[in-house]
């Protein structure tokens, strides 16, 4: 589950993480309460106004903009609250912004005395280790600084067992070349930083810049934060962080709906029940010279209510020109599925456009292709995984 750049900054400073302040406001007139609020608390007469989306690279887009006095504050935030915000990483659409942070300017005018760096705690899946990478090149995309110049990116792995030692962190201080009352802060800061990755279940902590400022302060300017989905049961207060406004609108209907759904851009949809048969049936529709839709598993049950479910969900994709159903019959017989597939269909009626194919393999696999083909419905029925792509290809001219 993705955060707000707010939201992640919230739960940095709980673990005692240094951050640049603000406040959210969702309309020009809330923006200005909070800049002088902000002004009554930081002593800060410029603010950054921040749209707040889940996608990087904000400024690019026009979502990031210094404010000057509070004039500027209101026509900046209208400006910015209601925008399509397109970004290198959001699609052409774009992405609506809802409401924007209202945050303290720490950037000293004049002043070069201040540094930026580039901090992340995420797991090595090849190493099955959290890990924390740096750079001494703060306020850049990464992805640039590992293709141009990879020796200036570091990192740190964790053992499990003992968790991040404190040499380790004062590496990290080293190697970004700081000394004195800037190194005791920064030592501080990764070992917060860490202690907040670890604490609250995430995924990711992005940190782009980490700023030291000229009195040698060390503070997260920007945060993204990620939480592990699966770990939400035990961090409801994180949980109601969800913002599904910034969610696939399909996706967030498909886990109302208690079905496993990923959206795609391909043209065949996919209905399948377990994730490793989800996977092959991917391939074989690239084999078949299609492109998937979507990843959808249907579970352990496949009921006429639940496959009328998936079917709805696929169908709310418009470049779906094919459905592929492969279900293998171990927990759930397939007769119970071809029932359920043509229940499923007849209840739908016209509002299915599409050619259907239905491979069923398990249980009862003979007697759901019986009801299949004496259906009298346009569903092709196969039994092969070979036969179910040459159907998909045929169907696809």
């Amino acid at each position: 589950m993705n955060l707000h750049e707010y939201q992640g900054k919230e739960i940095l400073a709980s673990f005692g993480v240094r951050v640049q302040r603000g406040h959210i406001a969702t309309t020009p007139k809330e923006a200005v309460d909070a800049a002088k609020q902000l002004t009554e608390e930081t002593g800060t007469g410029w603010h950054v106004i921040k749209a707040q989306v889940h996608a990087g690279g904000r400024g690019k887009g026009g979502g990031v903009k210094l404010a000057k006095n509070l004039k500027e504050v209101e026509e900046i935030a209208e400006q910015i609250i209601g925008m399509n915000l397109i970004t290198p990483q959001t699609s052409a659409a774009g992405k609506k912004v809802h409401q924007v942070l209202v945050a303290e300017d720490v950037y000293y005018p004049g002043d070069s005395e201040t540094s930026e760096f580039y901090m992340s705690v995420l797991l090595n899946r090849g190493a099955g280790r959290n890990m924390i990478m740096y750079s001494t090149e703060g306020g850049m995309d990464i992805e640039e600084v590992a293709e141009k110049t990879p020796h200036l990116i570091f990192t740190e792995e964790i053992d499990p067992a003992a968790g991040l030692l404190p040499f380790q962190a004062r590496r990290v201080a080293f190697n970004l070349g700081l000394s004195g009352v800037a190194y005791k802060e920064m030592v501080r800061f990764v070992t917060a930083l860490y202690k907040a990755y670890e604490q609250s279940d995430a995924s990711l902590f992005e940190i782009n810049p980490v700023l030291k400022t000229s009195d040698d302060k060390i503070m997260a300017v920007d945060a993204k934060v990620s939480i592990d989905d699966n770990a939400l049961f035990r961090r409801k207060n994180y949980a109601e962080m969800r913002d599904v406004r910034e969610e696939n609108p399909i996706e967030v209907e498909a886990k109302a709906l208690g079905l496993n759904y990923v959206d795609l851009d391909g043209n065949v949809g996919c209905m399948v029940n377990g994730a490793g048969l989800a996977m092959a049936t991917m391939d074989l529709i690239k084999m078949a010279g299609g492109e998937p839709a979507n990843f959808l598993d249907v579970g352990g049950t496949a009921d006429a209510k639940r496959v009328e479910e998936a079917f709805r969900i696929i169908l709310k994709d418009p470049n779906v020109k094919a459905i592929l159903i492969n279900i293998f019959g171990g927990i759930v017989r397939c007769d119970r599925v071809a029932n359920g597939v043509v229940d499923a269909y007849r209840n739908m009626g016209d509002s299915i456009q599409v050619p259907i194919i239905v491979r069923l393999q398990g249980t009862n696999a003979e007697e759901a292709k019986e009801i299949i083909d004496n259906s009298g419905l346009a569903v092709h029925s196969a039994v092969q995984f070979k036969e179910a792509a040459d159907k998909v290809e045929a169907v696809l001219k």
